[in-house]
């Protein structure tokens, strides 16, 4: 796995035995000697995961991590203190300040990689989504990272997997002090369970008495439902290489036992933030595409959309032997309305218009405003007389209900449209749409507010 690694350390033999580690298993290691140092990296976007000691003059860890995840361009890099600060509270703290994991000295280089290799794929899992969120923003949707960087983590869903009564009811206990926890202690049921309901965390026991528990795990990151959820699993000391498996198979964390109150209520926190990051970016990713193919004005499909798809719904017919008719639509004299009553009563008829061809077509219809005041409706298995009829029903819904604009009196409105259909196995879209145009003109030119088809 290729990644940059910033070593931070103001002590030079621990940055190079550091550096030797990592570049020995192949990542790309950058360092740093001081805290400013280390900020100015990672804001020029220079690392994938901060390795970072605490002890430190002018700035410590503890403040170098906490303005990295307060900095919405930085917050998202993963870091990991590691230090000789060994007590509880020092990991709570450093997990406080958002840190994703506190490794004490002396660190295991097989832990260490482990970890690094963990949190880097899991970083890069959501690195796609943050380009394409940066993508969104430019066309108005707004980022997840402020909201990322308010977020307290608690409030969270979560489901516990232990057989051992005295250990569940003790994690269960401090937990429910900030979160809705459910207990489960059979694997398959949990299983379940967590296909079906909406969980923040999964919370495994390594000691399962009847049940692989890294199996429960891998099983978990199989289902495309379930593929995200964040994984935090229990350990006892001497269950190190099982925890360095379950690292590999995609497990997000992990506690040890004696499990120390303050502790796992910070690991879990940190999970619920990242998660609810990540389904922010997926909700921005669907918004910016829902835009990409969406009329905003009027919340029809646009023309770029119209032209995938109608492609594909033309072969589909052809296929099957099914009919297919196009409609095209077009306001008449909608440039008298723009100039009568202004551009914002221009908008309220457009939006007006797309609500009323919504209402007038089947779900398996398709409907675009593709420019001014244009509109096509494709409607699958339908001949033209049928395509006629809705037209001619449409019509008439138009003329009959005027159209209530802003700060003025409803004004009358009336439409044309021409319709044409699949005509042979060979007819292609463009085809289909230049016979729809073409009666639309005849429309337009026999005195508008009609309906013509096309002869063909």
């Amino acid at each position: 796995m290729t990644a940059r690694v910033l070593v931070v350390d103001d002590i030079p033999a621990n940055v190079k035995l550091l550096e030797a580690r990592l570049t020995a298993e192949y990542f790309d290691v950058v360092t740093a000697t001081n805290g400013p140092e280390a900020l100015a990296v990672c804001r020029a976007a220079a690392c994938d995961i901060v390795l970072l000691d605490v002890m430190m003059p002018q700035m410590d860890g503890f403040e170098v991590c906490r303005r990295l995840k307060a900095d919405p361009a930085t917050h998202h890099i993963p870091v990991v203190m590691v230090t000789a600060l060994d007590q509880p509270s020092d990991r709570v703290r450093g997990l406080e300040v958002g840190a994703d994991d506190f490794l004490t000295k002396p660190v295991s280089e097989t832990a260490l990689i482990a970890r690094v290799r963990s949190l880097v794929r899991l970083k890069l899992v959501s690195d796609e989504l943050r380009m394409r969120a940066m993508t969104s923003r430019e066309i108005g949707i707004q980022g997840p990272g402020i909201e990322a960087i308010a977020d307290s983590g608690r409030n969270g869903r979560i489901l516990l997997v232990d057989d051992r009564r005295s250990s569940y009811e003790r994690l269960a206990a401090t937990l429910s002090s900030e979160h809705e926890v459910d207990v489960e202690t059979d694997a398959n049921a949990a299983l379940f369970h967590v296909a079906e309901s909406a969980y923040d965390v999964l919370i495994v026991s390594l000691g399962l008495e009847n049940f692989d528990a890294l199996r429960l795990c891998s099983q978990i990151r199989s289902l495309e439902r379930t593929r995200h959820l964040p994984i935090l699993i229990l350990a006892e000391p001497e269950d190190n290489a099982r925890l360095l498996r379950g690292l590999e198979i995609g497990v997000n964390d992990y506690l040890v036992r004696p499990i120390d109150k303050n502790e796992m209520l910070a690991r879990v926190r940190t999970q619920i933030r990242k998660k609810r990051y990540s389904e922010r970016l997926r909700e921005n990713v669907q918004q910016s595409i829902e835009m990409a193919v969406t009329d905003v004005l009027t919340g029809l499909h646009n023309r770029r959309y119209m032209e995938m798809h109608l492609a594909a719904l033309v072969d589909q017919s052809t296929a099957r032997g099914k009919p297919l008719s196009v409609l095209v639509l077009d306001i008449d004299h909608f440039k008298s309305i723009n100039d009568s009553y202004g551009h914002d009563a221009g908008d309220d008829v457009l939006r007006e218009f797309g609500g009323r061809i919504r209402k007038s077509i089947r779900g398996i219809d398709l409907a675009c405003r593709i420019g001014g005041e244009e509109f096509v409706i494709v409607m699958p298995e339908t001949d033209l007389a049928v395509a006629g009829m809705v037209a001619e029903r449409l019509r008439r819904r138009i003329v009959a209900e005027a159209f209530a604009i802003s700060g003025a009196t409803p004004i009358p409105v009336t439409i044309s449209i021409g319709l044409a259909a699949l005509a042979t196995p060979t007819d292609t879209p463009t085809a289909i749409l230049r016979r729809a145009d073409q009666a639309l003109y005849r429309a337009k030119r026999d005195g508008r507010n009609r309906v013509v088809a096309d002869a063909a």
